[in-house]
Order: C-alpha cells, then structure tokens, then sequence
C-alpha cells in the first residue's frame, strides 16, 4: 500500500521493484495506491503523473490521501481479498490520518508491515508529531531504511519490533552505458567532465553548496562541469543567483525538468561522480542509483548517508562547507575514478531486493 504508477518517482519506482522481487520469490501480490495522492495544491512540481508505463500489474488505484469514505473502502477492498500481510510505506506524516486509519480498519488476522522511509520529516509543519503517532500505534513490526530512521522510531514507539535494511540498489534503470555515448545522448560537450547533482531539488538537499563548491573547484580542476539534473521543488531563483553571484551561472550545465525513469542511466553513466551536500538525510535512493552505476559519492555526513558510502573507498563523507566538497572534488579525480571501481562492485552486491525480502519474511514469521 503506497505510490505506484500512474504517479512517478523514487516511490513508485521503489514499491513496483519491490512488488516484482515479492512475486519473483513466489508471493502472489498487488498494489494498492492513491487516486489522489497530494492535492495539487500542496505538491510543489509540476506534474504528479508519469509519462512512462508501469512496471508491475495488477495496481488497484482505491486511496485518496483526503477522501475518508475512500480509507474505508481501500480498507474493505484490502479485507476482501484475505491476504496474509500488507505492506504499507511510510514516509511523510500528512499520510498519517489516510494509511493509519486504513490498517485499523483491516481485519486483525492480517499482518502489518510498515516499510519505513523517514519518521521524522525533512521539511518540518505543524501536526507532524500528531499524525505520526496516531499512524504507528496499530503497527507493531517495520523494517527502518537507516539507524537514524530506526532511532526516530524508537521515540514514538519503544516497544516496535523494527529490522534494519538499507535501501536496495536501484536496478530497474537498467546497466551502466558507455560514458561517452551517454553524453552525447544528453548533448554534453565530450571534452569535459561531469559531477552529478541529482534528483528533486528541494532546500534541505543542499544544492546551494554544490554551487558554491563548484565556484571554488573550477579553477583547480578545468574542464570540470556541475550537472544538475532534476525538477525545481521550491524557488528556483534561489539557485539561479547563487550562481549568478558568483559568476557561474553559464558554467553549470541545467537540466531542471522531471527526469523519467528511461533517462535516468544516461545522467550516471554520462558522470564521473555524485554530490549529494545534503543538510539533512535518512538515506537517499540517489545513493543507490549511483551504486547500481557503479558512479563514487560525495555525501555530507548527516543522517543515514554516512551509513551507505565508505569514506576513501566508495566516495567521501563530508562536511556541510563548500570548501570541504571542493577539496574532496580535487582529491577525487587526483585519485581517479578507476581506483574506486573494485570497492563499489564489492559494496552493490550488499544492497539486494532479496536481503529485504527476507526481512519482511523473518518478520512475518515471528508470533
């Protein structure tokens, strides 16, 4: 129970992986999802819908995250079909009052497992606290995606049973390509090099430091570009005169609109490497799109991040200071990336849609 196609994004990509893993090891399993998701009011891009087919069938469109009649027809839809275990996803509290009345109204001889992204959200409003703690008290079993998602937990329930599982490699955007027939695709100039920034851009994902950092390596590393690939989730122009400012605006290569799924490998095969200067982090499906690349990160050291990249030999874990991205930059390609390639094959193998699998399994095995 969670986002799904027709919405788009690391969710749906996310769930519909997970679903095909699920049916894969034998379970027979379907999804249900939202007719409405957000309403347009409250969602900050520019489209909630993708443009792209689904992945997994069958997908039960039942939930809308405002409808109270729908909650309990989504949980009589859910009741019906008798299944042994729901899944539900977690990861901001305005779906508290949706997904948590839905689990009360299911029969009781059903297990619940909630899949844990964040407890406590990046962009903080009021009732957070309200609506998270009314949506964990029926559940008693989850599996957290980061130990500081799992220390969150444990503040509003001590007595939940909870299993650790970092966020599998995200393999359903296909194999790495050839770097430079990637930027061709993408129309990059071959003669330079790229450093990623990836995904929604959203405040607390800290792409002004990536900028500011790209004004302090440029001139010791020429020929060194910061692509910035993702839709603007908040002002824009906050970005734009950053760069503006200091002078760099032309130098950075944009491509601000939503990336589809079929893209996404052009961007991490194009790239020698990932920034993510996040200010705040539980774990980030970019981390696991960039091990599925095999492409190193620089990551600051907040939240689950520094959980998932190995210091020196994955990327680097870094503080929130553009000189120390910089510096980190420099000595990465002083390094080169060639050194990084044995250490991220070793370490994509530990991210695996069966390890989390199994967790849902050891968990719905105990009493």
């Amino acid at each position: 129970m969670g986002t799904a196609w027709p919405f788009r994004g690391g969710l749906s990509a996310y769930n519909e992986r997970l679903a095909n893993e699920l049916e894969s090891q034998g379970m027979a399993t379907e999804i249900v999802t939202f007719t409405v998701q957000y309403p347009s009011i409250l969602f900050p891009g520019k489209t909630q819908y993708s443009e792209e087919p689904s992945t997994f069938e069958p997908i039960r469109r039942k939930l809308s995250s405002i409808n109270p009649i729908s909650w309990w027809r989504t949980a009589n839809y859910i009741n019906a079909q008798q299944p042994d275990l729901v899944i539900t996803r977690y990861w901001i509290p305005f779906m508290g009052p949706c997904l948590g009345t839905v689990i009360r109204l299911l029969n009781k001889k059903i297990k619940v497992i909630c899949l844990l992204d964040n407890v406590i959200p990046h962009e903080k409003r009021i009732g957070d606290s309200l609506f998270t703690s009314y949506f964990v008290k029926p559940i008693q079993k989850y599996v957290a995606m980061s130990q500081s998602v799992m220390d969150d937990l444990y503040s509003f329930k001590k007595t939940a049973s909870c299993a650790l599982n970092p966020h599998p490699v995200f393999d359903n955007f296909g194999e790495k390509l050839d770097q430079a027939a990637a930027k061709s695709e993408l129309n990059l100039d071959a003669n330079n090099d790229y450093v990623l920034f990836f995904g929604f851009i959203r405040r607390y994902k800290g792409l002004d430091l990536a900028i500011r950092a790209f004004a302090e390596w440029k001139e010791r590393l020429p020929n060194k570009k910061l692509l910035i690939a993702g839709e603007f989730y908040g002002d824009a122009e906050f970005y734009t005169s950053i760069a503006e400012e200091l002078g760099i605006k032309d130098d950075i290569i944009w491509h601000t609109d939503f990336i589809p799924d079929s893209r996404v490998k052009y961007y991490f095969s194009a790239c020698d490497i990932v920034l993510q200067p996040y200010y705040s982090a539980t774990q980030s499906g970019v981390t696991q799109i960039a091990y599925q690349f095999e492409v190193p990160m620089i990551v600051t050291k907040v939240g689950g991040l520094p959980e998932l990249v190995e210091h020196g030999k994955t990327g680097y874990l870094v503080e929130q200071d553009p000189t120390d991205i910089a510096n980190h930059l420099v000595q990465f390609y002083e390094k080169g990336r060639a050194a990084f390639d044995e250490d991220m094959k070793r370490a994509k193998e530990q991210f695996s849609w069966k390890n989390l699998v199994n967790n849902f399994v050891k968990l719905y095995q105990e009493s």
